[in-house]
């Protein structure tokens, strides 16, 4: 056309019938966009809480936020119906039409009250001073958009967070009921067992934890790193899963003290039976240190010390535990005794092996003894008068009580190497390992 005007080349026809529909799609979008919100879930849980904290600034920034928008929105509808209005007056618009049209359009032609310092984080109607303030249509879009993101941002990010929260820690709550009067049925309570004080302030933490959630939910939320879309992040679970975690270690706890009730008997007498093989196996360590000091001379016996009495007064302890069902107080001392049970056993095996050591090197000594006088009898010096007489002395210190061991294994030595020469061998000299004397 070639008439320019203060907004520029002035549209003609087609160009205003284009940004017609542009725009009155634009609209119908916006409109959609904005009864969502105001239908929203979380924008309604947001009017009737009681908010605090971080979440409480948010809203009333978000309220006024909202409130601007369709103040916006209502803006941009007049100017649109304006612009439709002059667009029907006529079927072929005449010039001073599409100049017209050409400023509702492309100009600064939308005014809205003291909207000068309105911004996504701190809206306002009133302004600060100034009466009013003039946008184009797309400055108002753009406007728009940038409310309604922040808006539906909070929005969307309080819901999240009630959605995902509170039913979660309902639950988890519900558990820990069941968990405290079970711990009180095998006497886990606070102030007596560590559980005990564990679940009361599991039971703090989640109750401080849902009021929290539902007064400031924006506490709880963690925005996605480098995310432009509204809602964009996730609740923070930080303290529930931790609380959870913890609870899951306190019913390992009391299914161990539940399995101690319903094997405390078996163990008990599992456990009488070990002292008692302990204690029958230490009464043979000391008859038979008693028999060695009778029958072995010459040698260090160690002393058998007596049965422990206080594996005995705990073993009591527990069998009282047992009968006053105090079965938190059991599981622990049945889990040392146990153990100490076990180690006083293989005490007492350890020292009946100490104190029979010497009849045992007799019995080496003797068993010696006999193999080399059947293996002279094999090849026919049985009758050889020196080795009858080492045979005899060797027996006599052997089967003799006291016996000195030293001596008798000198003597068995002296036989054994009067059977070698005999036999055609090599001497073993003492002190010579016992499988090379064997080869004679």
């Amino acid at each position: 056309m070639g008439v320019t005007g203060p907004t520029g080349p002035v549209m003609d026809r087609d160009e205003v019938d284009r940004a017609l529909a542009r725009l009155g799609a634009e609209h119908e979008a916006i409109e959609t966009s904005l009864l969502a919100l105001q239908d929203h879930a979380g924008r309604r849980l947001l009017e009737g809480a009681e908010l605090t904290g971080v979440t409480k600034e948010r809203w009333t920034s978000t309220e006024a936020s909202i409130t601007l928008l369709w103040a916006y929105f209502d803006a941009y509808t007049a100017a649109l119906r304006g612009a439709r209005d002059i667009r029907a007056r006529r079927r072929w618009s005449s010039r001073e039409d599409l100049v017209e049209l050409t400023e509702l359009l492309r100009g600064a032609s939308v005014t809205v009250p003291g909207s000068a310092t309105a911004t996504p984080h701190a809206p306002t109607v009133a302004g600060t001073g100034r009466l009013s303030e003039r946008f184009t249509l797309a400055q108002l879009v753009e406007r728009m958009n940038e409310l309604y993101a922040s808006s539906l941002d909070m929005v969307v990010a309080a819901d999240a967070v009630w959605s995902a929260l509170p039913a979660r820690i309902d639950l988890l709550a519900a558990e820990l009921q069941r968990t405290r009067r079970l711990a009180h049925s095998v006497g886990v309570r606070p102030g007596e067992h560590p559980a005990g004080d564990d679940l009361e302030r599991i039971t703090r933490t989640l109750t401080r934890l849902r009021e929290q959630v539902v007064s400031d939910p924006l506490a709880y939320w963690t925005p996605a790193q480098g995310s432009s879309a509204p809602g964009g992040g996730r609740p923070d679970t930080t303290t529930y899963d931790r609380e959870a975690r913890a609870l899951e270690e306190v019913r390992r706890e009391i299914d161990a003290v539940l399995t101690v009730r319903q094997d405390a008997e078996a163990r008990l007498v599992k456990l009488r039976d070990l002292l008692s093989r302990a204690d029958r196996t230490l009464a043979e360590a000391r008859s038979a240190r008693g028999e060695v000091l009778a029958k072995i001379a010459a040698s260090e016996v160690p002393v058998v010390s007596g049965p422990p009495t206080a594996l005995q007064e705990q073993l009591a302890t527990a069998a009282e535990y047992r009968r006053h069902a105090q079965w938190h107080r059991l599981s622990p001392l049945l889990d040392s005794l146990e153990q100490r049970a076990e180690d006083e056993l293989l005490r007492a095996r350890e020292s009946l092996t100490a104190v029979t050591a010497p009849l045992a090197v007799r019995a080496e000594l003797r068993g010696r003894l006999d193999a080399y006088k059947a293996k002279v009898a094999r090849h026919g010096l049985a009758e050889d008068p020196l080795l009858i007489e080492r045979y005899d002395a060797a027996r006599r210190m052997l089967w003799s009580a006291p016996c000195d061991l030293r001596v008798a294994e000198q003597a068995v030595l002296r036989y054994q190497q009067a059977a070698t020469e005999m036999l055609g061998q090599r001497v073993p000299r003492q002190g010579e390992p016992a499988d090379r004397r064997e080869q004679a």
